[in-house]
């Protein structure tokens, strides 16, 4: 009987240790906003050095690599979805932009790889646009120091020298936009079945109605049975949702912070313009206020970016202006210029709102109100990221109205503070759909004469 009793008060400590060990990474969790919806999630982990264990076996260059590129502790995401990852789960990842989700899916992937093979691609990152493709190559190439890993960014090169299959043999890592991709698997030049994760980056631009098709031509090619998905992104809908639900594994839904809010370290604000032409005098406010630089501008198309550069660059600022017109090179020397800081004002369209990742951004000022939330999400979080604190001032009109309730809403769920009678407002389905779907036919705010503008379109500084 006492044995029994022993054995008894031993199973009754076991369990209490583990219900102890629950309550402690159910706290860990809530302290870092991080919340997960699945079975069997694995415990997130604290810090990279957990990354040593036994049980993670991540090589011993990846851990160096991650302490020699400035990797203190890890973000939110990282500490949950890398082990996610490492134990070969798929995953729905939600996290404010800036917070670090390339890493955390860079790492574990490296990881899995082990070493290079010839063996044809074994890992495929899909991004909406060639910016953050490249950004993403980046990092892969920093972390895989020292492993001769063959990645690439498909590019017009590469897609013109596809048909060598000698040569798409030698690669490991394959980054690209859809459109390319999904040429190359229709023209049956490029095999996916040794593809072992396969990753939508900004998943909520890739799957929208004009890219469903393409993602489902990718997942049919990726014929291997280890296949890993995983999505990630800073906004998430319910069609997403539904649509990874359909091609993933029993995924680990993760959401860091509230979802389809901004980053708590963006300070965020409204500015009533009353019409077009008061939003010329709000951004030269603004910027004799004396606000630091780097700062970023977005406008709802490129004729309208076009003639704020115009605008900026007669009052002396050092400006400059990206949008779909500019060639490649003058897209990747301008972005060069404002990262380095030769250029303090970029005015961006929508295009460079997804995924590109500027250092130090202090300020974000929509020109032009955003269609949608998450529009406005991922503009805004161009400041704020990796911790540092960062302003975003969004300018609006009566013909706003519409929009405004749900970016009001969004403010106020990452922790911005907005006016009492603001979050009262109130605009119909109909109003808020028609907004969404034609946005605003605007008056110009342009003080130069018609024949000027029309004589330098779209010249800008060399």
């Amino acid at each position: 009987e006492e044995e029994e009793e022993e054995e008894e008060s031993e199973e009754t400590k076991q369990k209490k240790l583990i219900e102890k060990q629950k309550r402690q990474i159910s706290e860990f969790r809530r302290m870092n906003r991080i919340k997960v919806e699945g079975t069997d999630v694995p415990d997130p982990i604290k810090s990279f050095e957990d990354l040593d264990d036994s049980k993670f076996k991540v090589r011993k260059y990846l851990i160096k690599n991650i302490q020699e590129n400035g990797y203190k502790e890890p973000s939110p995401i990282q500490m949950q979805t890398i082990p996610i990852l490492l134990k070969e789960r798929d995953v729905v990842a939600i996290a404010p932009t800036g917070s670090g989700k390339t890493a955390a899916f860079s790492i574990p992937i490296l990881s899995a790889l082990r070493e290079p093979k010839k063996e044809g691609f074994r890992s495929v990152i899909i991004a909406p646009t060639r910016e953050l493709a490249q950004q993403i190559y980046r990092n892969f190439r920093l972390l895989s120091k020292g492993k001769p890993f063959r990645i690439c960014v498909l590019s017009k090169n590469l897609h013109n020298q596809s048909t060598d299959e000698s040569l798409i043999k030698n690669y490991d890592i394959l980054i690209t936009t859809p459109l390319r991709l999904v040429y190359l698997i229709k023209e049956n030049v490029l095999k996916l079945n040794n593809v072992e994760y396969l990753v939508f980056d900004e998943a909520d631009k890739l799957f929208d109605r004009d890219f469903v098709e393409q993602i489902d031509d990718v997942v049919t090619a990726c014929q291997n049975q280890k296949l890993k998905i995983c999505l990630f992104s800073a906004t998430m809908n319910t069609l997403v949702e539904e649509l990874a639900n359909s091609i993933m594994k029993n995924p680990i839904k993760i959401t860091i912070g509230e979802e389809n809010a901004a980053a708590v370290t963006v300070d965020q604000k409204l500015i009533y313009v009353g019409r077009e032409e008061g939003k010329l005098m709000a951004v030269r406010q603004l910027i004799q206020k004396g606000l630091e630089p780097p700062i970023l501008i977005f406008t709802q198309s490129k004729e309208r970016a076009h003639d704020l550069f115009q605008e900026l660059v007669f009052d002396g600022i050092n400006v400059d202006v990206i949008h779909s017109e500019r060639t490649q090179f003058q897209r990747d020397t301008i972005v060069k210029k404002f990262r380095t800081g030769k250029i303090w004002v970029l005015i961006c369209t929508e295009l460079m709102a997804r995924g590109m990742d500027f250092k130090g951004v202090n300020y974000v000022i929509n020109f032009d109100f955003p269609q949608t939330l998450a529009s406005y999400v991922h503009r805004i979080g161009r400041t704020g990221r990796a911790n540092r604190p960062g302003v975003a001032y969004t300018l609006y009109t009566d013909a706003d109205k519409p929009m405004l309730p749900t970016i009001v809403h969004a403010m106020k769920k990452s922790g911005s503070e907005v006016p009492d009678w603001m979050l009262s407002l109130k605009s119909t389905g109909k109003e808020k759909h028609q907004y969404r779907k034609k946005g605003v036919n605007r008056e110009t705010f342009s003080t130069i004469p018609l024949s000027e503008r029309a004589s330098s379109k779209f010249k800008s500084k060399k």
